[in-house]
């Protein structure tokens, strides 16, 4: 790994150039200089680089612009067991994620301004990835009282939620849409009923039955999800809903996207990668929340992402230590790491047909920080040189000692896939550089 304080100006050669937002794929160049884009186009240094430039030679792969994370539990304060700001970051960057937005289920939980401070000041000290936290829609996530929006958006908080808790009192939510609408902010909720969902490890069915695993009913999602758009409906607020996995929870916001509500969602990889059978047997690895649902499921929210009903996807990096997942299915703890898997699962859509690269990236660039009104996702002149390169074909297999975040539970362990990031580039400074 290389790592400078002060980037210097550096060409970037030879690269398949692509930009999501404007649909760009082509042989091009950038120039970076110190911490910004200088310049960016197709056909850039055909007839020379300048002098005074350091040569990045991309060896005709793809440069783009750096990941964009919507959505990752990174452990600090509290969880350093599970991850902490530095092997999360470490983790985002060998994934190619410049721009990681990181829950509040931490403890304390991100509900106060000294917290959302911390979080913003550690992850800038580390120098890794960019972090921008949530703050809790509800104080100690304990879904009674409202926290103060305000307050917590002046201290950098870019979005309100509850994390994988859902906001379950219907009143409640709101309020939290009211205020929210007030200060122009967002709420973002997990689907999913929690009285029909209690005591359930896994989608109920036939599997379910099998295994003999008490099953959570793929209804607790769109319940839920009905429920919030009649809430949106009446107050006016801006909703987001996280992880759609079921193809009536995607048919209800398609049909509320129809009625120009002001509804946005995302799903993340292992619910348009991966159903119910990656359970197998007992697989604990797989236990994610949302569950892994059914085939026609998983092809459902393909078909969302193919037709833009879903916004976006995110990581839902959920890292849990070895001692909460190597237990009886029943017992393990809910989630999966997802930062390093979050390019090469995304860029199966491309393998397998469903869209082209600008398409898949757009996905997990621009859409997602333009969904949180973040800078970064672009490839534009006076941008701030937020930087993948990556070879969109590079066989490889996802296994512990690939991974470096401190927790190894990849609901994808062992997948063979293809997509692999090689540099990093974060404000101009190379951050993380794959060995040949």
């Amino acid at each position: 790994m290389t790592q400078s304080d002060h980037p210097q100006r550096t060409a970037y050669v030879n690269a398949r150039l692509i930009d999501p937002a404007t649909g760009m794929d082509a042989k091009g160049g950038v120039l970076t200089d110190g911490e910004k884009i200088a310049e960016c186009a197709a056909g850039l240094f055909e007839d020379g680089v300048p002098e005074d430039a350091a040569l990045v030679d991309c060896h005709g792969r793809c440069l783009a612009p750096g990941l964009v994370d919507m959505r990752a539990h990174l452990g600090e304060p509290g969880f350093e067991h599970k991850e902490t700001l530095a092997s999360a970051g470490r983790a985002a960057v060998a994934g190619g994620v410049t721009t990681v937005v990181c829950l509040p289920n931490t403890d304390p939980a991100i509900d106060d301004m000294s917290v959302v401070e911390f979080v913003a000041r550690r992850a800038r000290k580390l120098g890794l990835a960019k972090v921008y936290p949530y703050a809790a829609v509800t104080k100690g996530l304990k879904g009674e009282e409202i926290s103060e929006f305000g307050m917590l958006a002046e201290s950098g908080a870019v979005a309100f939620t509850d994390g994988f808790r859902p906001i379950a009192d219907s009143q409640l939510m709101r309020r939290a849409l009211s205020y929210a609408k007030t200060f122009g902010l967002l709420i973002a909720q997990h689907p999913e009923d929690p009285s029909l969902a209690a005591g359930g490890v896994m989608t109920a069915g036939e599997t379910a039955t099998r295994l003999g695993l008490t099953g959570i009913p793929p209804a607790a999602e769109v319940i839920m999800v009905e429920r919030d758009i009649r809430i949106v409906e009446m107050t006016g607020g801006s909703l987001h809903i996280m992880h759609l996995s079921t193809a009536a929870a995607i048919e209800a916001v398609r049909r509320a996207k129809e009625r120009g509500l002001p509804i946005t969602c995302d799903t993340a990889p292992p619910y348009f990668a991966l159903n119910e059978f990656a359970v197998g047997d007992y697989r604990t690895f797989a236990k994610l929340s949302p569950p892994l649902r059914t085939e026609s499921d998983r092809q459902a929210v393909v078909e969302g992402l193919k037709d833009g009903t879903i916004d976006a996807i995110a990581s839902d990096h959920r890292p849990q230590d070895e001692e909460s997942k190597r237990r009886p299915f029943a017992e393990a703890a809910f989630g999966g790491t997802g930062l390093e898997t979050l390019l090469p699962v995304t860029l199966e859509l491309v393998h397998n047909g469903h869209m082209d690269i600008p398409t898949a990236l757009a996905l997990i660039t621009h859409k997602p920080a333009d969904l949180l009104d973040l800078p970064g996702g672009k490839l534009e002149a006076g941008a701030a040189a937020d930087l993948v390169i990556f070879d969109p074909d590079m066989a490889w297999q996802v296994t512990d000692a690939e991974l470096n975040s401190k927790s190894k539970n990849s609901p994808f362990d062992n997948r063979p896939v293809q997509g692999r990031t090689m540099m990093t580039i974060i404000d101009g400074r190379v951050v993380f550089e794959r060995p040949r």
